[in-house]
């Protein structure tokens, strides 16, 4: 409970329970004072009418202190007219008493009420209630005194006793109360924070369980790609050396069908030399060294990236790349293209949903090397990313997708891999006009 946190909370908590209080004392005095006007009709006759308009000034200004409290200025410096709900009807009360020059006026029991109302209508400290109750027993031993020309009897002793015996459990309660509300925030205080390390802890349990779900996948894409590449080698093989002999067969060909021919199996050359590129891209990134970093050259998990993705964005996005020459990052390579392929298919799937008339859906990769640190950008012209949103984009399982289209992991998973390269990842946005992402890497191990 000394903690810097908890103090700076529990006098929050104060400042709003003084300001409460405040407005609810003050309310109550004016009520109260309404009423007691009929007691002047009865005690004092002939002062009633004069009586009335101080009430009704007492009222007047206890309702622009109402005001104060209830105003966002008043709310902020509640402390100037902190006091001023009980001071008002002190006064009040004290001039009535010098008023009537009667000693034995029994209005002193009004003054019986203030400190009780001070005592539970006020989150103060016991100190502040001890001195607000001395207050009021010294201001009406001073008005008795005046009275009856300083010379005090039985009546002044009496009604001075019972206001020191009210002030007596008035500090005394405050003081109990002080202790018990503190107990209770202290209670609700530490209620909070083990909350707060709750669902932190199951936040980590959740990130933690994702990686393995997410560690699990990438182990049975590496099973399952081992196997086709396998699989889909050995026909590579055979149909190379068939194409080998085919093209040596073709010499025997008549010349004027020659040419022909040759286009024909540079034709099926260049198909298997596809196929044997997806196989390598495969193999790459089913390696199962997915922990080791290293110098990755940023122009090859790009391109790498795109083919992954080609029937997305081919014909339909046009992309600009400008990459430096030898630009590379130290990182993952295969953590880096899976960054990647979430970040390109989370562009691709934005810019569908715009309605371009003007431009074309365009998708802008440029890269950057500056003090030995490399930065990656992919900027679309896609719809953007609202405000609301833009704190929580890498919030696991947060998504603006329809219920279905997508669980909110892709830019999540991005954020860890990112980091755990000893990179950083950020957003730049303009709804309605451009989404920005920016990798951060250092370029060389």
């Amino acid at each position: 409970m000394n903690s810097p946190e908890f103090q700076k909370a529990y006098a929050a908590e104060n400042r709003q329970d003084q300001i409460y209080y405040s407005t609810l004392a003050t309310a109550l005095s004016i009520i109260l004072n309404l009423s007691c006007s009929v007691m002047d009709h009865f005690m004092y006759p002939e002062l009633a009418g004069l009586f009335f308009e101080v009430r009704l000034a007492c009222v007047a200004l206890l309702a622009l202190v109402w005001l104060w409290f209830k105003s966002p200025w008043g709310n902020a410096h509640h402390r100037i007219f902190g006091a001023t709900w009980y001071a008002i009807p002190l006064a009040m009360i004290l001039w009535m008493i010098y008023a009537t020059h009667d000693p034995r006026s029994p209005y002193y029991a009004g003054l019986n009420i203030i400190l009780l109302a001070v005592g539970l209508l006020s989150p103060w400290t016991y100190r502040q209630n001890l001195i607000s109750a001395a207050l009021v027993v010294v201001l009406y031993i001073a008005v008795d005194l005046t009275i009856r020309d300083y010379e005090p009897d039985g009546f002044l002793v009496n009604n001075t006793t019972f206001l020191l015996l009210t002030a007596v459990i008035v500090v005394c309660g405050s003081f109990a109360n002080a202790r018990r509300r503190q107990r209770e925030f202290a209670l609700r205080w530490e209620l909070e924070q083990s909350r707060r390390v709750t669902e932190s802890s199951l936040q980590q349990l959740r990130e933690n369980e994702l990686q393995l779900v997410q560690s699990e996948k990438l182990a049975s894409l590496g099973r399952l790609s081992a196997g086709i590449i396998h699989e889909i080698n050995n026909p590579l093989n055979f149909a190379t050396t068939g194409l080998y002999t085919l093209r040596r067969q073709g010499k025997q060909l008549p010349p004027g069908e020659q040419a022909e021919y040759e286009e024909v199996l540079r034709d099926v050359e260049e198909g298997l030399n596809r196929v044997k590129t997806i196989v390598g891209d495969l193999r790459t990134f089913s390696h199962p060294d997915t922990d080791q970093r290293d110098d990755v050259a940023v122009a090859e998990v790009v391109a790498l990236a795109l083919r992954f993705l080609s029937n997305e964005w081919r014909d339909r996005v046009q992309i600009e790349t400008s990459i430096e020459p030898q630009q590379t990052v130290f990182a993952n390579q295969n953590k880096l293209v899976h960054v990647l392929v979430n970040l390109l298919q989370n562009s691709f799937d934005a810019m569908k949903t715009k309605s371009y008339q003007l431009e074309v859906p365009t998708l802008q990769i440029s890269g950057r090397v500056e003090a030995g640190r490399s930065w990656l950008t992919l900027r679309d012209n896609g719809p953007g990313i609202a405000a609301e949103h833009r704190r929580k984009i890498f919030d696991p399982f947060y998504t603006t997708k329809e219920v279905g289209a997508g669980m909110g992991l892709g830019l999540s998973i991005c954020h860890r891999i990112v980091e755990q390269n000893g990179g950083k990842i950020s957003v730049n946005t303009e709804p309605g006009r451009f989404c920005e992402f920016v990798l951060e890497f250092s370029a060389k191990a």
